[in-house]
């Protein structure tokens, strides 16, 4: 069973930075593809960045520059550095995988 465990969301003032983490279990982490996602109240769900196995990165054009997607394959984790943050960031973080299994989420609050 596949299982995917985020964390490292908080509050923080604008500018400020924050690392997720999302630790996968059940599967063959080294060969996946991995997503962050993140939900606004009253939006949909936004693809923020993707990370290949083979370690190509793609970003949402609204956190290019800012957010920076990496992967440990040793740890079966996946992280999104995200600095110099904005109000407009706050949101539930998800991770996802090909199989489209979700975290519980971690809340990332920008305020100040």
């Amino acid at each position: 069973q596949v299982q995917l465990w985020e964390s490292g969301g908080g509050l923080v003032q604008p500018g400020g930075s924050l690392r997720l983490s999302c630790v996968l279990s059940g599967s063959t982490f080294s060969v996946l593809t991995m997503d962050w996602y993140r939900q606004s109240p009253g939006k949909e769900r936004e693809l923020v960045a993707a990370i290949t196995h083979t370690r190509r990165t793609t970003y949402a054009d609204s956190v290019k520059g800012r957010f920076t997607i990496s992967r440990d394959n040793a740890k079966s984790t996946v992280y999104l550095q995200m600095n110099n943050l904005k109000p407009e960031d706050t949101a539930v973080y998800y991770c996802n995988d090909p199989g489209d299994h979700w975290g519980q989420g971690t809340q990332v609050t920008v305020t100040s």
